[in-house]
């Protein structure tokens, strides 16, 4: 019995020290990406080409511009320049949690709004 505590006391011990999610967010600041997400069980892709300040959305024929306002490193939030209904005048937050070479996983939600949905983003250049 003492064995077995001291093997799961090891285990935890190992997982509590491993290394925490890579944060490279400053690789992500720029550039052009693509995010794919389920809607009404179809999958819809939206690019995007994103410099310091502004972000330009295509998605389904349609462009959108919104400027970029970084709070820090890994949080930013985006507003609609033209907004064409009530919805897009709500701010976007969006938070990078993770990185990896090509692709970011982010947290984001209007601002006001409680529910937060994630999402991957895929760097194309």
């Amino acid at each position: 019995m003492l064995k077995s505590l001291f093997l799961f006391t090891g285990l935890v011990l190992l997982a509590a020290c491993e290394a925490p999610p890579e944060r490279n967010c400053n690789n992500f600041k720029t550039g052009e990406f693509s995010f794919t997400t389920n809607i009404d069980g179809e999958d819809k892709t939206t690019t995007f080409i994103r410099s310091l300040d502004t972000e330009v959305d295509f998605f389904e024929g349609k462009q959108d511009t919104s400027s970029v306002r970084w709070i820090n490193d890994c949080e930013y939030v985006l507003k609609n320049l033209n907004p064409k209904n009530k919805a897009e005048e709500k701010s976007i937050h969006i938070k990078i949690l993770t990185t990896s070479d090509s692709s970011y996983t982010f947290e984001y939600n209007a601002i006001g709004d409680k529910r937060k949905f994630k999402g991957t983003a895929f760097k194309i250049h």
